[in-house]
């Protein structure tokens, strides 16, 4: 029996799964492995197949070498059993029904998998090593080893799946969630509700997966409602070192993987010295990602044979280590030893299989290098055909209106529950005060303009998805899109039942998690370009927990890799004396990554604004992401409301005029945005003022100029305009006005600007103190 465990579990191959709670699993994987001693009995096509895969891996990166000296390629070498490992991963999973493969990986093997695995022409990778017209197209673009390519694979048995190879920055494992929610929305596109047509295909560094805290997020999001997608299969590829740190200071677990152990699934540990172990585990991974749906985990031991990048010296730091891999024999060579000792394939065979890859290289290369080259052409896929990005003056303008008789019957709808739902007994004001919006007999508040902007949208067919910490209810209980019977707890959700035939309405509450949600809702907007994908986050201050989404794929996505997206944020933003983390979403960060027009970034003041702005990132074919400074008091302000005849006429106003003072009798412009519109305006009113205008800029980006030299030369020249913010003055828009606008308006007005003192914490903590800033910033604004 020991003899028996040893060859199951003490080869080539160790498994970690007697953690696993579930008693049927752990007999499961017991029974497969046990039965057949851990091994995969392979046919001479198989093993043949495995050292093809392994010398293509070999000779590109020698090719690499040779050809490119010097050059950065994060060599996979000492690692190269990745390529057939992937190999038999597609084969397995496409002969098993999968239609999709999104994979994500860093830089270390990347080159590699392009075009071992994805099929990247070798001539199309050595020409972006010639790198003679990079950048031509007008975009900055990225480095070789952070690209993406999608390829169709067709199995030997003649089945057909399709890859995708998401971008990557050097940041390593942000882009896992971004992977996750692209396969979300492939699936929801094809109404996999059962999860078992795609497959997110994650590989990853040992350094990287101990060390990173959104890996974890994204482990997380593997068995919830919102973001399941069927299991995820991950792969290590273990170099047992990171830049120059060993282990020891790399993590205080044991193992790489152990962070994996929270999800309660199998983790196969395997020598990729050893590809015939690599391949059982292949084997048992897929089954069981197939039989239960769940991630899974494999482990490949290897090693880096040269240093971080191949310019880099790794014996200064690990001379012990680097001597010994000096020494050992490359994976390919010990396997053909293998082979060649059970007499399965000749040294003929083995030198034909070199010198064929080595042809077609060298052909590449040449044709690389020739004047007749013409890289493939960068089309849209499908799905993206009918959209665009661009400058804004591409983008349609487009009518967002929709009629009254419409908007008063859907927004009825959006309280109507089944028959024996017990509704909180303080939710009928609720009801009774919706009831009264869609029968025109009260004005509209926030919660109904966005209720109808996702109730219209997805009664003409577009899919719309929020996510985000209390999105279901709203963190200011305003949103209520989820209601849940007093007496049972079971929910309802009215908005997925407006009419027969509508779009989905999916509304999910996320883990407490910024970075790995907003990476996932990024990456489901990549494969939803017809939808309104949309984050709110529970406080916008807490956006900054996402920076690395933001500053690597929203706002440099289309300029560094030519890929649209319209996802949407929702910051809810204002000073109202709760402290230096609820009141600012950092507006100025925003306005700081803003250039050619790579987002847009609005500020609405009303329901109706909402409204329009929601449905016309839709409505129209111009894709970008879309930041929105959402309002928090005003959910409720008596002032903040609209009309239905607003949200029937017209579109979304990037610039609102004052419709109350004359303009011969305006001494005084103010220009705001947001909440201090409404503080200024109680202002002008309690002080009967009628010298002092008040103008709102809704869209800070892109900015509009010449719609606001329309509204201010209504006014005298030389009748000064004042920027009012309730940020210091180092945050906020002032200093962004400033230099789009500079210190006289269109020549003929004086332009200042009134803010707090600049500081190092967006606010204070005191309420008091908070009360009187805004007191004093309310007096300098009147005058």
């Amino acid at each position: 029996m020991i003899d028996r465990l040893r060859l199951t579990y003490c080869r080539s191959i160790g498994v970690q799964f007697m953690h696993i709670d579930d008693l049927a699993i752990r007999l499961w994987l017991q029974e497969r492995m046990e039965n057949s001693d851990n091994r995969t009995v392979l046919s001479k096509a198989d093993q043949l197949r495995i050292l093809s895969t392994l010398t293509k891996a070999v000779v590109f990166e020698n090719s690499l070498h040779t050809k490119f000296v010097g050059a950065k390629t994060f060599s996979l070498e000492g690692s190269e059993s990745l390529i057939p490992l992937l190999d038999l991963t597609i084969e397995r999973a496409a002969n098993k029904g999968v239609r999709e493969i999104v994979i994500a990986m860093a830089h270390r093997g990347r080159l590699n998998v392009l075009v071992n695995i994805m099929g990247k022409r070798p001539a199309d990778m050595f020409h972006e090593f010639e790198d003679h017209d990079a950048g031509s197209d007008g975009a900055s673009g990225d480095v070789k080893y952070h690209l993406g390519h999608s390829t169709d694979w067709e199995t030997l048995e003649g089945h057909r799946v399709h890859l995708s190879l998401c971008f990557n920055p050097s940041h390593l494992e942000f882009v896992n969630p971004v992977a996750l929610g692209r396969m979300r929305a492939k699936q929801d596109r094809a109404g996999d509700s059962q999860r078992e047509i795609g497959m997110a295909l994650l590989i990853h560094g040992d350094a990287a997966f101990a060390g990173q805290g959104v890996v974890q997020e994204s482990l997380n999001l593997s068995e919830l409602e919102g973001y399941h997608i069927g299991g995820a299969l991950h792969i290590i590829v273990n170099n047992q070192i990171g830049f120059t740190t060993p282990p020891r200071q790399a993590r205080s677990c044991t193992y790489a993987t152990d962070v994996a152990k929270l999800l309660q699934i199998p983790i196969f540990h395997v020598n990729g010295e050893d590809p015939e172990a690599v391949a059982q585990v292949i084997h048992l991974a897929m089954d069981y990602r197939r039989q239960f749906k769940r991630d899974v985990v494999i482990d490949m031991y290897g090693y880096r044979r040269h240093g971080h990048n191949e310019i880099d010296e790794p014996s200064y730091t690990q001379p012990v280590l680097y001597r010994a891999i000096r020494e050992r024999k490359p994976v390919r060579e010990g396997y053909l030893d293998h082979l060649l000792s059970l007499g399965q394939v000749t040294r003929e065979e083995a030198d034909e299989i070199e010198a064929a890859y080595k042809r077609e290289l060298e052909e590449g290369l040449a044709m690389a290098r020739s004047e007749t080259y013409a890289p493939p052409a960068a089309n849209a896929t499908n799905i993206w055909s009918d959209y665009h990005g661009g400058p804004e003056e591409t983008a349609e303008d487009v009518e967002t209106g929709v009629p009254v008789d419409r908007l008063k019957i859907l927004l009825g709808r959006t309280m109507v529950v089944p028959d024996g739902f017990h509704m909180h007994p303080r939710f009928q004001r609720v009801i009774h005060r919706r009831e009264e919006m869609a029968d025109g007999t009260a004005p509209l508040d926030w919660a109904a303009g966005e209720a109808l902007a996702m109730a219209t949208l997805a009664t003409e067919g577009c899919r719309v998805r929020l996510s985000g910490q209390d999105v279901e209810r709203g963190t200011f209980s305003h949103r209520h899109a989820v209601l849940h019977d007093f007496e049972t707890g079971e929910t309802y959700a009215p908005l997925q039942h407006l009419e027969e035939g509508q779009a989905p309405i999916d509304i999910y509450n996320s883990p407490l998690s910024e970075a790995g949600v907003v990476g996932f809702e990024y990456g489901y907007s990549l494969d939803c370009p017809e939808g309104l994908v949309m984050w709110e986050a529970q406080f916008g201050d807490f956006v900054n927990a996402a920076q690395v989404i933001i500053d690597q794929f929203i706002v440099s996505g289309e300029d560094k890799r030519r890929r649209l997206s319209g996802v949407v944020l929702l910051l809810p933003h204002g000073f109202e004396g709760q402290g230096p983390e609820h009141s600012s979403a950092y507006i100025e960060r925003f306005l700081t990554q803003a250039a050619e027009h790579n987002i847009q970034i609005a500020q609405p003041s009303t329901p109706a604004q909402i409204f329009h702005l929601l449905r016309r990132q839709v409505v129209r074919k111009w894709r970008k992401p879309l930041i929105v400074f959402t309002p928090k008091s005003l959910l409720r302000h008596p002032a903040a409301v609209s009309t239905l005849d607003e949200l029937a006429a017209g579109q979304f106003q990037r610039v609102i005029p004052d419709r109350v003072i004359k303009t011969e009798n305006a001494k005084r412009v103010l220009l705001c945005a947001g909440k201090i519109y409404y503080d200024v305006l109680a202002a002008r009113d309690e002080s009967k003022r009628n010298d002092v205008a008040i103008v709102r800029l809704e869209q800070f980006y892109p900015l509009r100029i010449h719609e606001i030299q329309a509204v201010v030369e209504q006014y005298h020249d030389g009748t000064p305009v004042v920027w009012v913010q309730e940020e210091p003055c180092n945050m906020g828009a002032w200093n962004y006005l400033r230099m789009q606008l500079g210190d006289r308006l269109f020549g003929k007005y004086p332009f200042s600007g009134i803010h707090r003192a600049e500081s190092a914490s967006p606010a204070t903590g005191s309420h008091a103190t908070h009360k009187r800033e805004q007191d004093e910033l309310i007096r300098a604004a009147m005058g």
